[in-house]
């Protein structure tokens, strides 16, 4: 009952910043979850030993946001029928910017780790604390990019919504009929049927939010859930409105999967975190949920993935709308 009721608030919050908040807002939103998150991760890290650099970890993550939120704010100014695609643009911006924080993080740490008693401490300590920058800064910063982009808060939720959807097929099918364990070291409740179920259900959600993408759109629009970004490339030529492209089931097929098996190993990765340093949950702050990292452990490998698909392409299903 925790577990829904606590899903149950959360939701419709989540919905609420992804479509009305202003983009520094929504931004320092997502940099608190990740700083809840960063917090949990190093208690983890401290749970198996290790001595991760807090104050340090803590400024990397905030740096790494900056660097988000400069993208993304470029990225708020582009519009379909620009020169260069907010894809392309996106894409270049992102991973041209980000190597400044993966240079220079590890080196800084490194030279911090000098300071450690004992010195074979330094090179551990260093790496733990760095590895918390792609993996709760670089991924959750892809949010405010994400969002930024035409219609993208539209994107954003598709991508979670195959991730929930995903995560809850898998959690009943596991129960009901699960009997060959997926990862039995690392998380012996996941099965192989819940697994394959969770996959399904990814294509077939993929399948209906794309299919009805544009009803979708036009629905938020029309609630008031979202605000129309202005006129489409279409109106903007003086033509009339045609029907937006559907994507082909073939690529939404492959950006399901894609979501949903890095989806399952986001959530494996963090079991076997926890499951190293002998703790149940990363932590207490969400009722049936346990900490923060367990609710966005899935999305943390998934939004890379997602990333990936928008700026190579999927973006432009959204554009015209």
């Amino acid at each position: 009952m925790k577990r829904v009721l606590t899903a149950a608030v959360l939701i419709p919050l989540v919905i609420l910043a992804l479509f009305k908040a202003p983009l520094w807002l929504f931004t320092l939103l997502v940099l608190g979850v990740a700083l809840l998150a960063t917090h949990e991760y190093l208690s983890i890290a401290e749970a198996q030993g290790f001595r991760p650099f807090r104050v340090a970890g803590y400024a990397f993550l905030a740096l790494s946001f900056g660097v988000f939120y400069v993208i993304a704010g470029l990225v708020a100014t582009l519009r379909p029928d620009d020169k260069f695609s907010v894809g392309a643009v996106t894409g270049m911006l992102y991973f041209f910017s980000l190597p400044a924080v993966t240079l220079f993080a590890p080196l800084i740490l490194l030279l911090i780790g000098l300071r450690r008693e004992p010195l074979s401490q330094a090179l551990p300590d260093a790496a733990v604390s760095y590895m918390l920058v792609p993996y709760v800064g670089f991924t959750l910063g892809s949010l405010p990019v994400l969002r930024a982009g035409w219609n993208g808060a539209v994107f954003v939720l598709y991508l979670m919504l195959l991730v929930w959807c995903s995560d809850i097929a898998a959690y009943y099918v596991g129960r009901a009929i699960g009997k060959h364990k997926l990862a039995p070291r690392i998380s012996p409740g996941k099965s192989w049927e819940g697994a394959t179920a969770s996959i399904l259900t990814a294509v077939l959600v993929g399948w209906v939010l794309f299919h009805f993408l544009a009803p979708i759109t036009h629905a938020l629009y029309n609630l008031r859930v979202m605000t129309p970004p202005g006129r489409s490339a279409y109106q903007l030529s003086g033509g009339s409105v045609p029907t937006p492209p559907i994507a082909p089931l073939w690529l939404v097929a492959l950006f399901a999967v894609a979501v949903n098996v890095s989806a399952q190993l986001g959530d494996l990765v963090e079991s076997a975190l926890k499951r190293g340093a002998g703790v149940k949950d990363s932590g207490s702050l969400l009722p049936g949920h346990g900490g923060v990292l367990d609710r966005i452990d899935a999305l943390l490998f998934a939004l890379p993935v997602g990333m990936i698909f928008y700026v190579a392409g999927l973006n432009k299903y959204f554009s015209v709308l």
